[in-house]
């Protein structure tokens, strides 16, 4: 049920979110050619946008015209939380959630939604043109870069976004594509689309070991995705007849320097939580492996992407009782969606 969700999050259905739209301005309409009946139609309104935001959440009218519905019924409530919504979209920005605390939004709250899409446009394709059409385009790019390192991206929807806009600016600046795909993905690292992007960026670069090591991470989280096998079979294959030994994945030393890496950026990026305060008792101390300890603490405590990584590094190192936990920690992830 998790990767279900997880699939209609990831792949928005235009076609399926433009139904549910039409439906709900059919309702919409009925709702104002009859005032009896207008408050069953608008409530059929809204069930129809919120089911075309499900399948397409970077339909911009879908979320103008579900704001126009809660000022319909000054539904105060229901306008924060569909605001804190579109900003948890466009990655959980710390200034944005400070605006909407203890502000009445009714009045403005069509003003407030205009302002965020026009800055942060849902569709990749129109971020990019306004972006490259702003007057100082590097500029802009660079403050895209240093926004990016401020925000929350563990919300499928956002990383889905974010990734999108990666994407478009690959084909400028590759290794600032990079660095900020090391950043998202610490965030939220089931995004295995981002994943495969990177492993072939890094597989055309001839950064071999880099790119299996995404493709693993590929296969890790989709079994049935054999890219890492099929990428090393390439190599083998392009090999035959050399000089030189077929290509052999990266150590263990190698892939522990990876995963750290991915660790020691998530921990810099997590949110700061205060750890509980320790009695200390006369009870048996727990002579478990730390690792394992530290990594049901972690998930004990809803920190599943760190604890995947830790799972991750644990399991290349040859612990066994890592493939458990990061089994826990694949489950976690889903299911915050």
């Amino acid at each position: 049920m998790a990767d279900d969700l997880e699939d209609r999050l990831q792949h928005p259905r235009r076609h399926l979110g433009d139904r549910h739209l039409a439906q709900a301005r059919k309702f919409l309409k009925l709702a104002d050619r009859d005032p009896e009946r207008a408050s069953g139609n608008v409530d059929w309104a809204e069930q129809h946008a919120r089911q075309a935001l499900l399948y397409d959440f970077t339909q911009a009218d879908a979320w103008r015209l579900l704001v126009d519905l809660k000022q319909r019924v000054n539904d105060e409530a229901g306008v924060h939380a569909v605001l804190e919504d579109l900003f948890t979209v466009l990655g959980r920005d710390p200034e944005r959630a400070a605006q909407l605390r203890g502000v009445a939004l009714l009045p403005i709250a069509a003003e407030l939604l205009e302002a965020a899409i026009l800055q942060d446009p849902l569709d990749a394709d129109a971020w990019w043109s306004r972006l490259n059409e702003s007057e100082d385009a590097d500029a802009a790019l660079s403050d895209f870069a240093s926004r990016c390192r401020t925000l929350d991206f563990t919300d499928a929807r956002a990383s889905v976004i974010f990734a999108r806009r990666l994407i478009r600016l690959r084909a400028k600046d590759e290794d600032l594509f990079v660095d900020l795909s090391a950043h998202l993905l610490a965030h939220r690292p089931q995004n295995h689309e981002l994943w495969l992007d990177l492993g072939r960026l890094h597989e055309r670069r001839e950064r071999y070991d880099e790119a299996w090591l995404c493709y693993d991470h590929v296969q890790t989280l989709r079994p049935h995705m054999d890219v890492r096998d099929r990428f090393q079979a390439r190599l083998n294959a392009g090999l035959d007849g050399a000089p030189q030994q077929p290509w052999s994945p990266p150590d263990v030393d190698t892939r522990q320097r990876f995963l750290s890496a991915m660790v020691d950026l998530r921990t810099r990026i997590a949110p700061v939580v205060e750890a509980p305060v320790v009695v200390e008792t006369e009870e048996k101390i727990d002579e478990r492996d730390p690792q394992l300890v530290k990594i049901e603490s972690l998930l004990d405590r809803g920190e599943h992407a760190e604890a995947f990584f830790l799972a991750r590094r644990a399991l290349a190192s040859g612990e066994p009782w890592a493939s458990d936990l990061l089994e826990r920690a694949r489950t976690g992830m889903g299911d915050g969606l």
